[in-house]
């Protein structure tokens, strides 16, 4: 699970967002906000914020920024994805275009 922060009448929301890597240069995201579907469909500037914790009990966090946009109905979907969808979820496409984390 992760989040995806998105600006509503411009201020800051982050709403909950399963996600699945495509290739090596995209983030697909099913969320079931529409706010997330509205900001896709205008291109806005969509943010990815993902946090763990290794098994050495070292926490991570990776923050990943770009322009959002509609995703095509032919994607490979994740059985995570497949269940949001199922669940009424909207999929959108991000991709990686500023990548920023930190460990330890």
């Amino acid at each position: 699970m992760a989040r995806v922060v998105i600006s509503v009448k411009c201020l800051p929301v982050a709403l909950p967002a399963r996600i699945s890597l495509v290739g090596r240069d995209h983030l697909l995201l099913a969320s079931s906000d529409p706010a997330v579907r509205q900001a896709a469909e205008r291109n806005d500037v969509l943010s990815i914020q993902i946090d763990g914790l290794d098994d050495d009990g070292m926490v991570w966090s990776v923050m990943v920024s770009g322009i959002g946009s509609v995703a095509g109905e032919d994607e490979p979907l994740s059985r995570p994805l497949q269940d949001a969808l199922g669940h009424g979820a909207k999929l959108v496409m991000l991709p990686l275009s500023v990548v920023v984390g930190q460990h330890g």
